[in-house]
């Protein structure tokens, strides 16, 4: 009998160990020969611990799962199935391509993976060379998926055209935006797919070295990926590109390129100030490309499929499909991965079934800490970068976070100009001067001084334009947009101090 059952992070926190643990004791006491496979998760966090069981050739959810349920699963009794794992409305309304094997494999297993089309993409990249991987991401239109939205092709064609004795590809893995965890799912569940979209960066840029700079959170991603490293190089699949794991210390801000070029080389995590760019000087004064997980992750899927065909997936500008976390107070979180251009509110209503709660949705954040806040008269705008951007919002790291009408957009405004403040790497006025006048600021509009909502105002603007990087940059989107759109509770806030 075979059984798959998530040996992700989330699963694990869930009790996915202790029920390995009894189907393994049940199955020795009622002789049965299990073969217990440790996978990635589906993404369907919401059911986990779950497991798949072969039914017909087909694999059958069962979950949440608890160890009492051990001995109905091995006796097919067991009450919590959820059919097809791929009929699931949650997944099957999906198109995974970056995350198509995850939660189906083996995770450390190459045969596996090279069974489900791995290390196709890196073999195709041989044959067409450069220049041909560079068309090909052209031609897909892929942005980076966790900043800004910068088209990859440009960035990965400066580090290509750059003239150095020495090329990086970097690789972004410090995810720390609350309500994200595709990254870590990735890296815990699919890892080759990252090694082998790094390889290819590496060959298109000229690079002979890469360092997967992830932080320090992650445990689980941490040994797999060391693993993973492992069996690819004694493999020989590198095929001369080296790559190295190298652990943060837990600072925010590194998620910040040029802060985590500082941290890699062993100095302080400060932003700094660019021009230069990294894609002419970076890690240790070299050409180095920069991008996160899921930027990489995509590009196996880009150069097996081909670049048109990719594009043929998405929106406008916004190309190909976006791996979406839905978190927060929600009755399905998970990972769903989706072309860009859903409507926001089917993100959260249709496939995540609104706040767990029962009450009412009163906004969603978007993009992490630092994204607005979206109320449910915006629920309309289309998931995609220029859409967002003209609603005053930013995609990010494609991170949606309910609220129900129990929170505080007055307190959600200073969380994010505190969490500035605490974050804040000092290296400029804005953000480390201007987010602790913000709190105060926020302070004073609860105390009831209407003649500080301007003052916020302003300070936010300054912050937006002045600041030197995203953090304090980006701080006033979570704070004008709880402004803007709940008025009435900072008009409330003032109210109730007179």
């Amino acid at each position: 009998m075979k059984i798959w059952l998530s040996q992700d992070a989330a699963a694990r926190a869930l009790g996915a160990d202790e029920v390995a643990r009894a189907l393994t004791a049940e199955a020795v006491q009622q002789g049965i020969e299990l073969q217990l496979v440790r996978t990635g998760s589906r993404g369907m966090v919401w059911l986990e611990p779950m497991a798949e069981v072969e039914v017909d050739g087909v694999r059958h959810a069962f979950g949440p799962l608890a160890p009492g349920d051990a001995a109905a699963l091995l006796a097919g009794t067991c009450d919590k199935g959820q059919g097809p794992t791929e009929e699931i409305p949650f997944f099957a309304r999906q198109t995974r391509l970056t995350f198509a094997r995850c939660g189906v494999i083996d995770p450390l297993s190459l045969d596996e993976y090279r069974a489900h089309g791995g290390f196709a993409a890196l073999e195709k990249a041989r044959e067409i060379g450069a220049e041909g991987v560079l068309s090909e991401l052209t031609d897909s239109g892929l942005r980076g998926r966790g900043g800004a939205g910068f088209p990859a092709a440009i960035k990965w064609t400066t580090v290509a055209k750059a003239e150095a004795d020495r090329k990086y590809i970097v690789c972004n893995a410090d995810e720390g935006d609350s309500g994200t965890f595709a990254d870590r799912m990735l890296m815990e569940g699919d890892p080759f797919t990252l090694i082998e979209g790094m390889a290819i960066a590496g060959l298109a840029c000229g690079a002979a070295k890469g360092f997967i700079y992830i932080r320090s959170e992650y445990p689980d991603a941490i040994a797999i990926l060391t693993e993973a490293l492992r069996i690819a190089r004694g493999g020989g699949l590198l095929d001369g590109f080296d790559l190295e794991l190298r652990v943060g210390a837990g600072a925010y801000v590194c998620g910040e390129e040029t802060s985590l070029l500082n941290s890699l080389e062993g100095k302080r995590g400060v932003v700094r100030a660019k021009p230069p760019l990294p894609a002419l000087e970076g890690a240790f004064g070299k050409p180095t490309l920069v991008n996160n997980v899921l930027t990489l992750a995509s590009v196996p899927a880009v150069i097996t499929g081909g670049g048109k065909a990719y594009a043929g997936y998405g929106a406008g500008r916004s190309k190909g499909t976006m791996p979406i976390q839905i978190a927060g107070n929600v009755l399905r979180g998970g990972l769903f991965e989706a072309p860009f251009g859903m409507p926001l509110g089917q993100l959260v209503e249709e496939i995540g079934g609104g706040p767990r709660s029962g009450a009412p949705v009163k906004a969603v954040q978007v993009g992490g800490p630092l994204g607005a806040y979206f109320p449910p008269a915006l629920f309309d705008t289309p998931f995609t970068y220029e859409d967002f951007d003209a609603a005053g919002g930013l995609i990010g790291h494609a991170g949606i976070v309910v609220f129900d009408d129990s929170a505080d957009m007055v307190a959600q405004a200073r969380f994010a100009m505190e969490f500035c403040a605490v974050e804040s790497c000092g290296k400029c006025t804005p953000c480390r001067v201007g987010a602790v006048r913000g709190v105060e600021t926020i302070d004073r509009i609860a105390a009831g001084d209407a003649a500080a909502l301007p003052l916020l105002e302003d300070l936010c603007h300054t912050m937006k334009l002045g600041s030197l990087c995203a953090l304090g940059g980006f701080t006033p989107y979570p704070v004008m947009s709880a402004v803007r759109h709940f008025p009435e509770e900072f008009q409330l806030a003032r109210e109730a101090a007179e």
